[in-house]
């Protein structure tokens, strides 16, 4: 029962040049074709299974102000316009909505730390409300509790994951672009030291730009090239369950579970931010730049096993352009669920919300969850490799920062004016201490 995914279809012919070519066609690298289309360029996404298929299809599907770091809020906030803008721009349906998102808490410790969050808000004009007990308890009906205290968050959302990474593929394929799914991407070709083309499985892209926005593959492809991306990954385990009665929040968070009601009206279950580590010689390499994170978010960490030497997404291999490559090999991450991680969402929400119980189990998943060691994304030109822009390590964030995400990459490509300040998202600042600067959200 893998996560739902929309189809779409492929452009059946790879172009033998393109002014520019996206590497990865996620929600990210979506959004950045979309954005680089719309402004005229010809535009080839190329991906080496199919459009969404691994994290992007595989989240909550949070679009998300709220608890967001400084580093990363005005990007969430664009994003909440852009994620409208582009529906009705191109009639596509992401199954985006502003439902707000409700926090609830009975730990005095984590209101405090949601106030100072909101005092923080106010500063850059972002309105969150801060709910009493009175207020979390009328607002939590369906849990039939008690509760200290919470947040609304009016203005937040949330998108579909089954589909809003193929409705933007399908964008890009109405303005001129072409999408080209289970064609891995294998290097780059430079001339003048600068990008000169893209190599894939099918044929080489001749091309001046291109962005690689290859989630939890982003730091191999970056070790072909001489690049150190400092990346790691942990195997996130969620499930959904079909619809039925009960009048249950579209978006709710509590330190015990978290539910997201889902367009077919069914709702996905997680915990937050639980998830196992699975040991691979790029965990390993990168070990001293992530201790500050794992200091910091340990106690909802465990060890796990072999999955990431299976799946081969942290290879520390070296492949030829003129073989296949690990990409090749693993057309779509879709690593083992945890099992026991689902029993205790599953009874958990249950346990919190009882209109759920008797309602199907209708799907289980588990996903990669790429991150940098300070828990912001990494998005910029690469230094030293003029044209090649990297876009990735979005730590569990790349969904419901998409819109703003590509249209600052396409930003960063094109010359235009940024949309938000690139400065705090630039991969050089890894050559740099990132120790104890880890996102505060």
């Amino acid at each position: 029962m893998p996560a739902p995914l929309m189809l779409i279809e492929t452009t059946p012919d790879l172009p033998e040049a393109a002014d520019a070519v996206v590497i990865g066609a996620g929600i990210v690298g979506a959004f950045a074709a979309y954005h680089l289309a719309k402004r005229g360029l010809k535009v080839a996404l190329i991906e080496k299974g199919r459009v969404g298929a691994e994290q992007s299809s595989r989240n909550w599907g949070w679009c998300r102000q709220q608890n967001r770091d400084a580093r990363e809020l005005p990007m969430a906030t664009r994003s909440l316009d852009l994620w409208e803008e582009f529906t009705a721009e191109t009639g596509e349906d992401t199954g985006f909505r502003r439902c707000g998102l409700l926090y609830l808490s009975n730990s005095e410790e984590e209101l405090s730390g949601w106030a100072r969050w909101r005092d923080f808000a106010r500063t850059v004009g972002v309105t969150t409300h801060m709910l009493d007990e009175a207020a979390a308890t009328a607002r939590a009906g369906a849990t039939g509790r008690v509760w200290k205290g919470g947040v609304f968050s009016p203005s937040d959302g949330v998108a579909d994951p089954a589909s809003a990474a193929p409705a933007v593929a399908r964008a890009i394929l109405k303005l001129g672009g072409t999408v080209h799914q289970s064609c891995a991407a294998r290097g780059i070709e430079t001339e003048g030291g600068r990008l000169s083309a893209v190599v894939t499985e099918r044929g080489t892209i001749r091309t001046k730009l291109a962005v690689l926005a290859g989630g939890a593959w982003a730091s191999a492809f970056c070790r072909q090239l001489g690049i150190l991306f400092p990346q790691a990954s942990i195997r996130s385990s969620i499930l959904s369950v079909g619809p039925g009665e009960g009048a249950i929040p579209d978006a709710l968070h509590t330190a015990a579970i978290s539910v997201t009601r889902r367009g077919d009206g069914g709702h996905t279950l997680a915990i937050s931010s639980r998830g196992r580590v699975d040991p691979t010689g790029q965990q390993v390499r990168f070990a001293p730049q992530f201790m500050p994170m794992f200091l910091r978010r340990w106690k909802s960490l465990a060890p796990g096993g072999l999955e990431g030497i299976r799946s081969g997404h942290e290879s520390l291999a070296r492949w030829r352009l003129d073989r296949p490559t690990p990409m090749e090999r693993m057309r779509i991450l879709d690593p083992v669920v945890d099992e026991g991680t689902i029993r205790l969402t599953h009874k958990r929400a249950i346990e919190l919300l009882p209109a759920l119980e008797g309602r199907p189990v209708t799907a289980t998943w588990a996903g990669y969850i790429d991150s940098t060691p300070d828990g912001v994304p990494a998005i910029g030109e690469v230094t030293g490799l003029p044209g090649f822009v990297l876009a990735a390590g979005f730590s569990g964030h790349g969904f419901g920062i998409g819109p703003g995400a590509g249209h600052l990459i396409a930003d960063i490509m094109t010359g235009d004016e940024p949309i938000v300040d690139p400065k705090p998202y630039h991969p050089d600042r890894f050559g740099k201490s990132s120790w104890g600067k880890v996102a505060d959200f």
